[in-house]
């Protein structure tokens, strides 16, 4: 009988331990964050902070959020996704420190980027289709094969410097 007791003692004591270091992996990952779109939680790895500080100083921190422009908007379960996908991504790159110096972003972001940027700025799109009919230009000569951030550089992170430049970056601001 005694054995019994001791077995159900440290089975007990196993899963409160499973338990207590899970809550605190949650606590200390600020895993439960990720779900809102405050951009804030984007500034929760310190590479970020160039990203977030250039963000603030932009025209766009009026309008749009990190999500706004990184996740796509068709659906919930679409944006989960994503959001998931470069959250696994990039805590597989912090952890194993193998971003380099410079964050580059993935081709699928990329489209979601230019998805985003044609779909809040749809009226100037269309007038830079309209221009090119006007002009006799054909659709390679305006934009095909070019992202928005091939002209607009500095939007809406402005230059950005590579992450050895800025390791403390002091422009990140509490909003």
């Amino acid at each position: 009988m005694r054995k019994r007791n001791v077995i159900t003692y440290l089975a007990t004591a196993s899963v409160l331990a499973v338990i207590g270091m899970t809550g605190y992996l949650v606590h200390e990952s600020r895993m439960l964050s990720y779900f809102s779109s405050d951009p804030k939680v984007c500034i929760n790895c310190h590479t970020m902070n160039t990203h977030y500080a250039t963000w603030q100083h932009s025209s766009h921190r009026e309008w749009a959020a990190c999500v706004d422009c990184h996740l796509p908007r068709e659906s919930l379960v679409g944006k989960m996704v994503a959001k998931a996908r470069d959250g696994f991504n990039h805590s597989v790159a912090m952890t194993l420190g193998n971003y380099g110096s410079n964050l580059r972003v993935t081709e699928d972001a990329a489209q979601r980027i230019q998805a985003n940027c044609i779909s809040c700025h749809q009226e100037a799109v269309s007038q830079m289709q309209v221009n090119a009919e006007l002009y006799q230009q054909t659709e390679s000569d305006v934009a095909m094969g070019r992202t928005c951030w091939d002209c607009h550089r500095g939007l809406p992170h402005g230059i950005t410097r590579p992450l050895t430049a800025t390791q403390n970056n002091l422009g990140v601001k509490e909003l």
